[in-house]
């Protein structure tokens, strides 16, 4: 008993056309970023910057005139601008000024001094960190107003103390951040400068210190502005000249209109500072690209 099978029938497929398998593709628009950029924010940021402060000025100006503030609370922004026309006028401002900013720079300089000297001790060796170290973190938790009394017993009342007073306020956060810097520097850099045959001290010029400039350059604008709250409690010990002084000769006659002033005048040279340190921290970290914020 035989079976026929018959022979299957096989027979070309056609390939389907192109449109039929798939819809045509379509290319998306490109948008130029410059264009986008540009949509997102018309406003120029300078005028963004200065819109709150410039709000917050007519605002209070408001207060003032319309009564809701008191002149003996708080004096009107004209006022205030005013009286300090008057300072610069007649040269006590201008004086006061020099005053405390020789003060803030010696102070700052003896800070630097000490405070990036104890880390590179405390930073580059270990025998260093086991003898400073633990006596640094224990002075950094006194509070250096705290220090007022003994500054005036050791130094006097003259210029020592306020410098002192300074001089503690600024060194511990340059100490910390320069520190940090150091010891947060990678070690695999370390290693590929001792592969490169850098000695002890080339490792230390071409690798740890600019590894550790960006943290001691933080360090720097923090204590600028701990020099400046330092130099408020200073000039508070039987000051005959400076900005402070001028601010205890009105609290003792209630004008507050020159304790505004004094206190713009703190503002100011302490945000001037700091614009100066970020000038040289462009300066000095071009090589380091970062975040600008989008």
């Amino acid at each position: 008993m035989s079976i026929d099978h018959a022979p299957p029938d096989i027979s070309p497929v056609s390939p389907l056309p192109p449109s039929a398998t798939a819809p045509p593709r379509q290319d998306p628009e490109l948008v130029p970023l410059a264009a986008a950029a540009g949509r997102r924010s018309r406003v120029p940021r300078w005028v963004r910057r200065t819109s709150g402060p410039l709000l917050l000025l007519a605002l209070w100006q408001v207060l003032s005139g319309t009564g809701a503030l008191p002149a003996d609370i708080l004096a009107a922004p004209g006022t205030i601008a005013r009286v300090a026309v008057d300072l610069v006028a007649d040269g006590s401002l201008p004086s006061a000024m020099a005053v405390s900013l020789q003060r803030v720079a010696v102070g700052l300089l003896l800070g630097l001094v000490v405070g990036v000297g104890l880390a590179l001790v405390s930073g580059l060796f270990r025998v260093g960190e086991d003898l400073v170290d633990a006596s640094v973190q224990m002075l950094r938790t006194v509070p250096f107003v705290g220090l007022i009394p003994l500054f005036i017993i050791w130094f006097g009342i003259g210029e020592a103390p306020k410098v002192a007073i300074i001089t503690m306020g600024v060194m511990f956060p340059l100490y910390l951040n320069v520190y940090a810097g150091i010891r947060g520097v990678d070690a695999q850099l370390i290693e590929a400068g001792e592969s490169l045959g850098l000695s002890r001290w080339g490792l230390v010029r071409h690798v740890v210190l600019p590894g550790a400039l960006p943290g001691a350059m933080t360090g720097l604008r923090y204590s600028l502005g701990i020099a400046w709250l330092a130099l408020v409690f200073a000039e508070q010990v039987n000051a005959d000249a400076g900005i402070g002084y001028l601010m205890v000769q009105a609290r003792d006659f209630l004008r507050t209109d020159v304790i505004v002033v004094c206190l713009l005048v703190y503002a100011f040279l302490g945000l001037l500072a700091d614009f100066a340190v970020r000038t040289l921290e462009r300066l000095l970290l071009q090589w380091r690209p970062t975040f600008t914020g989008r």
